[in-house]
């Protein structure tokens, strides 16, 4: 993994996060607002400039890539270097809970 990258997108902006959270299996901008909102129960709302711009981002940085078209909608899923993003960042937010509750790692 190219270390700009990693340092570009780790740590994540929350909606970066839920965005390719979100593509682990082919989605469109639509879809990925509606399922975040859905998860968050509406504290978390990705506005349309955001997500394109996002998308847009993460496909040229080869985060994510065009799966097809579904209804004139664009559909997008995660490349390898996109699986690896995430799988890092969320291991950063789980070190991160398990610090709050009080659990640490020996040294």
């Amino acid at each position: 993994m190219d270390d700009k990258i990693k340092r570009i997108y780790v740590p994540m902006t929350e909606s970066g996060f839920y965005i390719l959270y979100c593509l682990q299996t082919p989605q469109h901008g639509y879809g990925i607002s509606q399922q975040v909102k859905k998860m968050t129960g509406g504290a978390v709302v990705i506005s349309a400039g955001t997500m394109y711009g996002t998308l847009s981002k993460m496909e040229k940085d080869g985060l994510i890539r065009f799966s097809h078209e579904e209804e004139k909608r664009k559909l997008y899923q995660l490349t390898e270097l996109g699986e690896e993003i995430l799988a890092i960042e969320m291991q950063r937010i789980e070190r991160l809970y398990r610090n709050i509750k009080g659990e640490y790692i020996n040294e």
